[in-house]
């Protein structure tokens, strides 16, 4: 049995985590202002997640999560983001952590070689998250964004396990969270040999406070340098070098997990649109309700790509065609959202692009989406390259990863 695998009243938990995150939006909501103008990490915000056991969304119930199923993610991610988008992004890096975890098949994991001692390791830090424990992730790197293969940070073996330095951008929670997942390349490798650490927060790792964006303004997106010495359990799956392999088999946590978020902040604009037409009157007019009406349709369409995406890497994950749906999400979610925004924007007229407005807000986040790795640039090539018979994760000028 897979640590994904939980028993039959699961659904019901997956209803009550959706619950709780519906409860929470609105609080964050009458938060977020705040926190985006200051460019505040919501920590208040994290302090009900935490406390409403959200942490645990994608432990399985017996290490005490809910077990969800990503279409269950989905759906609470997309909660939450009609609530505040900053907040939900962060959470989505927690969820890309512990859902990965726990949804990467033992068989698999052990096919590919790993000991004993790190199913242990995995389930350790499943059974912390549930506790409340926070993960964030440090991927990104400045001069070569996301893609993997193009990783510098550097790791080493030593007599107690491995030493990592080098720095990351990015990262969604920095100086927030308990623990970092970290790709660094093995320093004298010839080839590039990528590979996950879970390192802990503490001496070693310094926060360069960088952050100051467009949009997402709260997910404290900092610079991060490491120089740390980890322990052997730190190494993800206990094999190193995997994680082009599963970036590419399975890409759904680095790809459709955003489309949730984003999804989400689109249907917070029409939210917020109709909002405002309401109190400024301006519903009386039929070129804004049409462009409300086409923006309620177009958030439709993309929670449904959303929905069917995530429903394929529950039954099928890592299929050829699931992935093709992975990267559909993130391309229909990305660009949906800012042109939705955008439309709405102009429907509410100019008072609602003063600083400080909702839809001023959201339009902001919403811009983001198609900038988010991978870019919708990115992923309407890979599809593209799909749609011509070719490899699109290797039959490419530039690695995709």
């Amino acid at each position: 049995m897979t640590t994904s695998e939980h028993p039959a009243d699961g659904p019901n938990d997956g209803a009550r985590a959706l619950a709780l995150a519906r409860e929470l939006a609105p609080k964050f909501a009458e938060r977020a202002a705040v926190h985006d103008e200051r460019g505040r990490f919501p920590e208040a915000d994290f302090a009900d997640l935490r406390a409403a056991g959200l942490f645990g969304l994608m432990v399985p119930e017996r290490l005490g999560g809910f077990g969800a199923s990503f279409a269950e993610y989905a759906r609470v991610a997309s909660a939450l983001a009609r609530g505040a988008g900053s907040t939900a992004l962060v959470f989505n890096m927690h969820a890309s952590v512990t859902g990965a975890l726990a949804q990467t098949p033992d068989d698999l994991v052990r096919l590919l070689g790993a000991p004993k001692s790190s199913f242990e390791a995995r389930d350790k830090a499943l059974e912390a998250a549930a506790g409340g424990a926070l993960y964030g992730v440090a991927m990104s790197e400045r001069g070569s964004g996301s893609r993997l293969s193009q990783t510098s940070t550097a790791y080493r073996r030593t007599d107690s396990g491995f030493r990592i330095t080098g720095s990351k951008a990015f990262v969604s929670g920095a100086g927030h969270v308990d623990a970092y997942l970290v790709t660094a390349r093995e320093a004298d490798a010839e080839e590039p040999q990528v590979s996950y650490f879970l390192v802990p927060a503490g001496e070693g790792i310094r926060v360069e406070e960088t952050w100051d964006s467009l949009g997402m303004r709260a997910t404290g997106s900092q610079d991060v340098h490491f120089d740390v010495e980890v322990g052997p359990e730190a190494l993800l799956g206990g094999v190193e070098g995997l994680t082009l392999m599963i970036a590419e088999a399975m890409p759904q946590w680095l790809v459709a997990s955003y489309s949730a978020v984003y999804a989400g902040v689109a249907r917070a604009a029409v939210d917020a649109a109709a909002e405002h037409l309401r109190r400024r009157g301006l519903g009386r007019l039929p070129a804004a309700r049409a462009r409300l009406g086409r923006a309620d349709t177009a958030v439709a369409a993309a929670e449904l790509v959303v929905a069917e995406t995530a429903a394929r890497i529950d039954t099928a994950p890592g299929d050829p065609e699931t992935n093709r749906w992975v990267w559909r999400a993130k391309l229909t979610a990305g660009d949906t959202a800012v042109q939705v925004a955008s439309s709405l924007l102009e429907a509410a007229g100019a008072s609602a692009s003063r600083r400080g407005h909702t839809l001023e807000r959201l339009y902001r986040d919403a811009r983001c989406g198609a900038l988010q790795p991978a870019t919708s640039d990115v992923c309407a090539d890979w599809l593209g390259v799909a749609a011509l018979g070719e490899d699109p994760d290797h039959d490419a000028e530039v690695p995709r990863w």
